[in-house]
């Protein structure tokens, strides 16, 4: 998403405007944010996703609004875009993903893309034996994505996963999430490329680290999509990762019941 982290008016009192945190142009550039438009693309958000996504174009506005509101730049009921030409959150297919397109005033302030899950109709109880698991699910990601460094994104979905294998609501010590977390938390202070800890180094095993294991379901791979799009900063899923593997299990696991 081409957003960047508004920044507070200093000295000169000037209000932060669309132009200083969107790639936009003409007018809007120069209109200052303020809080009911940032009201209005949460609702949006709300609306269409089901959340105000972390770092989405409602976060921003939201963060923007506050500090103008703050330092007197504009008043708590302005909205110079809401009430006008509006703003607008679309869902659209984009090669058997979901492409996430928000706008103000017919600018695209933010665009990106997660696996389309919402096909998947299988309940648990429905899979038969021969459905692909949650831990399988984790060793494909460990091939398909095999040398990607693991970041938080990675940990959060592999922390969902693991959750919804062995149905509790509380991280098994030293299981896959916990590993996942640690490598994490050591990539983040390690420089060299070569030496951060992979999807493959934590996930190879996944089965057999699993203590409980079941097939992928709609449901499941919802949850540890959700998880690695909150902490991705680029609110997106890696292509053949966690999130990836656990979409296309749950799509299998469908079509396998037909």
């Amino acid at each position: 998403m081409s957003q960047e982290q508004p920044q507070r008016p200093g000295a000169s009192q000037e209000p932060i405007k669309y132009g200083d945190v969107f790639n936009v142009t003409g007018e809007l550039a120069s209109k200052p944010i303020g809080p009911k438009d940032a009201a209005a693309m949460q609702s949006a958000e709300n609306k269409i996703l089901g959340e105000t996504p972390k770092g989405g174009a409602a976060a921003v506005m939201q963060s923007a609004a506050i500090a103008n509101e703050r330092a007197g730049v504009v008043s708590h009921n302005q909205a110079d875009v809401a009430g006008d030409q509006g703003v607008a959150v679309i869902k659209s297919d984009a090669d058997g993903d979901v492409m996430i397109t928000e706008a103000v005033a017919g600018q695209i302030v933010g665009q990106y893309r997660q696996p389309d899950v919402s096909a998947v109709t299988t309940p648990a109880m429905l899979v038969d034996p021969g459905s692909i698991t949650i831990g399988e699910a984790l060793e494909a990601a460990a091939i398909s994505a095999a040398d990607k460094p693991i970041d938080q994104s990675d940990a959060a979905a592999i922390q969902a996963a693991e959750m919804r294998a062995t149905g509790s609501s509380e991280i098994t010590p030293g299981g896959i999430a916990s590993e996942a977390q640690s490598a994490a938390t050591r990539n983040a202070r390690t420089q060299r490329f070569e030496d951060q800890a992979t999807l493959s180094d934590v996930l190879s095993d996944a089965t057999a680290m699993l203590p409980k294991d079941k097939a992928v379901t709609r449901e499941d791979a919802e949850r540890v999509v959700a998880a690695e799009v909150r902490n991705n900063p680029g609110m997106s899923t890696t292509p053949g990762g966690v999130g990836a593997a656990m979409a296309a299990a749950a799509k299998r696991n469908q079509n396998s019941t037909i």
